[in-house]
């Protein structure tokens, strides 16, 4: 196998690896406390060093601060969301702002976040309005709390009036740029490396439909004629899936999803994996996507 590389952030100062941990799998019922402190460590000593994580996640904070105590977190960066505490869901008011981040302090063991997204608003607007989510973040980011301001939500619009204030340093993007569906690269993708904002891609996977297990035929045709595709030929779909995302055109890192320690060598496996020019160039010829 080989290494993981080092990327740029966008124009931010952060160089993290190329492959983060998402730790949203880590806050459930698969995993547990004990997983997920030997899953976080594990990631760190394969040279993950890019953690993202929300108070939306269950357990994640809390057991990925866990992970972090003992002088681990100062061998990371450390991300996490505003917007979508169970408590509060969809409050992005400055006041509810400033407890979800304090609380994400707290559960996380850190006096300092590296960075903090904006987390699924049903609007734009009200997060980017005066006095709401982004004004207090950047009263946040001023007093040295936060390090960088991002938006993590799907629509592509979304993004691009994020982007059009000029303080957001992170555009967090999941499904959209995968094997399956590259609808972002005709969108944010490009506006986001003109304008310095990082990138980072999520559900690389498809939701576990390039995962690894057989897709439903009849549902998923093109991911199930994928993965025939790499059972033919003796490779993983899962390893094709992680390295065309990264290849993406970005400055930025994809997120993998385990939920123990296992899976985390799963993940940093399929980043560095060899896979032959000629299985790319059939699958290109298939499917019309790959490298």
């Amino acid at each position: 196998m080989g290494q993981l590389e080092t990327r740029s952030l966008g124009s931010t100062a952060m160089k993290p690896k190329a492959l983060g941990l998402g730790c949203a799998t880590f806050g459930g019922a698969k995993s547990s406390d004990e997983e997920t402190i030997e899953g976080v460590r594990r990631a760190i000593e394969l040279g993950i060093d890019y953690i993202d994580t929300s108070p939306l996640y269950g357990e994640s904070e809390r057991r990925v601060g866990l992970g972090l105590s003992d002088g681990w977190r100062e061998k990371v960066y450390l991300q996490t969301k505003t917007g979508t505490h169970p408590e509060r869901r969809g409050d992005y008011s400055a006041e509810a702002t400033r407890w979800s981040v304090e609380n994400s302090l707290r559960l996380l063991g850190t006096e300092y976040l590296d960075a903090v997204l904006i987390h699924d608003p049903a609007d734009i607007e009200t997060p980017l309005s005066p006095g709401y989510a982004l004004d207090e973040l950047l009263t946040m980011k001023e007093s040295g709390i936060i390090g960088h301001i991002g938006l993590g939500v799907r629509q592509h619009e979304f993004h691009r009036r994020a982007i059009d204030t000029g303080h957001i340093d992170i555009i967090l993007s999941y499904l959209d740029y995968t094997l399956l569906d590259t609808s972002v690269a005709a969108t944010t993708l490009p506006l986001a490396r003109k304008r310095g904002v990082g990138i980072i891609l999520a559900s690389v996977l498809g939701m576990g439909r390039l995962a690894g297990p057989e897709p439903d035929r009849e549902s998923e045709p093109r991911a199930h004629a994928m993965w025939a595709f790499c059972r033919r030929r003796g490779v993983e779909i899962r390893h094709l899936a992680m390295q065309f995302c990264l290849a993406a055109p970005i400055d930025g890192i994809v997120l993998a999803g385990p939920c123990n320690r296992q899976q985390v060598e799963d993940a940093y496996e399929a980043a560095t994996a060899q896979i032959a020019p000629e299985v790319w160039a059939d699958f290109r010829a298939e499917f019309g996507v790959g490298l």
